[in-house]
């Protein structure tokens, strides 16, 4: 117990008792007061200024996914609140843990439209798993003790807490923490019914073409060896989201590939094949399904999920077990007989080999290890030219658009790898500020980050922090100076009319170097391998530049309203 403190100081301690190591940040008049308390704490919290406040809040995002720990980020009132929005509301989407905290004007001041005051509370509330406003120092250690736990339990999520000025100036008489670990009518920890699993194996059991789908739970459950051994034991394919990337090596022989839009032929084909799906922590995006009315209509269907709102509510279930992942398997592998699917994985293989010879070898040329190259610069060379490279275990990190799926397609990820992504928002500028965060609690592993050009110069500020912090980030640019999956997206459904998608851009290399960092520029396929070994070599952050082919298109790719066995694995199938 400690003595008449501020609210201030009882925000910082509470951190310190959730074991909070690293705030990510913008002070501003409205949040002076914690920022004073951070002073006299800075031994035990790590400030990281960024240079927006969307970057507190992808940083927060990239920290929670690497460390399994609830990001945090803080930011002011007014400007500062709302610059927090598409952050918060990518957590949400994406299922990841951060707690913001945003200061307020005096609670006296609140409804009259002082300086820099917005309805915090209000306008976040559809973007939140919880969210509160505190106007009595009082309420500081109960409230972010219930966002804490809020944010990591059950479905994971975002939760924003805001607090006026003079709750943070007011005097606790006495303090005393006590983390949360229960909430009436919340009900997080829901164990899997012995029912369903018996249900659920008996289906595997008897399957003769089962299929597995893992998403993002997996990650978030840490469940990955559990996955393994089930595929393993009773020799199920595997396929993944894109947000399930690097659950499951894409060595491994039982893995089909990426599910989805621009995901792998076999995956996707197999969907509609297979005569079992068994979904893990995934809800069924329609990125993933196309068109929900002809998927998996030859599959009995059955869904692990730990948030009971997205069981049946894409898709129709046969069986569902609301629970974690990892439980819900424990439980499940101790029922699932030894098996094999000789005939089912030769078909699999089959759907790959043509993948292979019809998109891959022409995408990857010399890395794909199957044909003579092109000579052509493009995005999934420079991608897998990287992969090959990197022997120790790597936080993959991308922002959106053509360089995200070429980096999901291309990027071989093996057992220690991490893969951090915008999933259901599909936000622009999340990749920069997102490896900022994944830096910090990356514990043994590189970081990664490929980017576009678009993306790229809508959170360019952050270099600041990277150079500041000298944070030892990798970055790759694959820039064809276009909108890439703008003009991708009109030269398949709007006849490719050239409108707004071409950028003009500037030259990054001076940029980047007017922050310190060391960079190079590729244009030619022959330099490719050799500016990979000096970024790798080099101790610090380093960008590469990689100017790939303007015309691009990522394939194979599901048309809008078609099945996801209806892929289009060249242009020419188009027409």
């Amino acid at each position: 117990m400690v003595e008449n403190i501020n609210g201030a100081e009882a925000v910082t301690l509470a951190l310190i008792a959730e074991g909070v190591d690293t705030v990510f940040g913008y002070p501003g008049g409205s949040n002076l007061p914690i920022y004073d308390s951070f002073y006299k704490h800075e031994n035990e919290i790590k400030h990281v200024l960024v240079r927006h406040e969307q970057g507190a809040v992808h940083a927060a995002e990239g920290y929670a996914a690497v460390n399994k720990r609830v990001g945090v980020c803080m930011v002011t009132s007014g400007p500062g609140a709302t610059n927090l929005l598409t952050g918060i509301a990518n957590a949400q989407l994406d299922s990841t843990p951060i707690v913001c905290i945003t200061g307020q004007v005096l609670t006296p001041q609140l409804g009259y439209d002082a300086f820099q005051e917005t309805d915090v509370v209000g306008f976040s509330m559809p973007v939140t798993k919880w969210n509160y406003q505190i106007t009595k120092a009082e309420e500081i250690p109960s409230t972010l003790a219930k966002a804490f736990y809020i944010a990591r339990s059950g479905r994971p999520g975002p939760v924003l807490i805001d607090i006026t000025k003079d709750a943070q100036t007011q005097i606790i008489e006495k303090f005393e923490y006590q983390k949360c670990e229960k909430i009436r009518s919340y009900h997080p920890k829901l164990k899997p019914i012995e029912k369903d699993i018996d249900l659920a194996s008996q289906l595997l059991n008897n399957a003769k073409k089962p299929l597995m789908i893992v998403g993002h739970g997996v990650l978030i459950s840490g469940c990955k060896d559990l996955i393994k051994n089930l595929s393993e034991t009773a020799q199920i394919p595997v396929a993944t989201t894109l947000l399930g990337l690097s659950a499951f090596e894409t060595s491994n022989p039982l893995y089909a590939g990426m599910v989805g839009l621009h995901g792998n032929y076999a995956a996707n084909i197999m969907t509609n094949r297979c005569d079992v799906l068994l979904a893990i922590g995934m809800r069924f995006a329609d990125r993933v399904t196309g068109n929900v009315a002809q998927y998996a209509k030859n599959a009995k269907i059955i869904h692990i999920e730990i948030d009971p709102s997205e069981i049946d509510k894409v898709v129709k279930t046969d069986v569902h077990i609301i629970a974690d992942a990892k439980s819900a398997l424990k439980q499940l592998l101790m029922k699932i007989s030894k098996n094999f699917h000789n005939e089912w994985l030769e078909e699999m293989e089959s759907l790959r080999q043509k993948e292979q010879e019809k998109v891959i070898n022409k995408d990857l040329g010399k890395y794909s290890n199957k044909t003579l190259d092109d000579g052509i610069l493009k995005m999934g060379k420079a991608v897998r030219a990287i992969s090959n490279k990197i022997k120790d275990a790597t936080v993959v990190v991308t922002d959106v658009g053509q360089n995200q799926m070429a980096t999901a397609r291309y990027f071989e990820f093996k057992d220690n790898d991490f893969f951090i992504t915008s999933g259901g928002l599909g936000t622009m500028g999340f990749g920069l500020p997102a490896a900022i965060g994944a830096s910090y609690g990356k514990g043994k592993r590189n970081v990664v980050c490929f980017m576009g050009d678009g993306g790229f110069q809508m959170t360019i500020q952050e270099l600041g922090t990277i150079m500041q912090y000298k944070l030892p980030i990798k970055m790759i640019l694959l820039n064809n100076n276009y909108l890439g999956m703008i003009r991708q997206l009109q030269d398949l459904y709007y006849q490719s009319h050239d409108y707004f998608k071409a950028m003009q851009n500037p030259d990054f290399e001076k940029i980047v170097q007017a922050y310190g960092i060391k960079t190079r520029k590729v244009t030619l396929l022959e330099d490719l391998d050799s500016a990979i070994d000096e970024m790798l070599n080099y101790p610090g952050s380093y960008f590469i530049e990689v100017t790939v082919e303007k015309l691009e298109n990522i394939y194979p790719v599901i048309p809008a309203g078609k099945a996801v066995d209806q892929m289009l694995l060249t242009a020419q199938e188009k027409e």
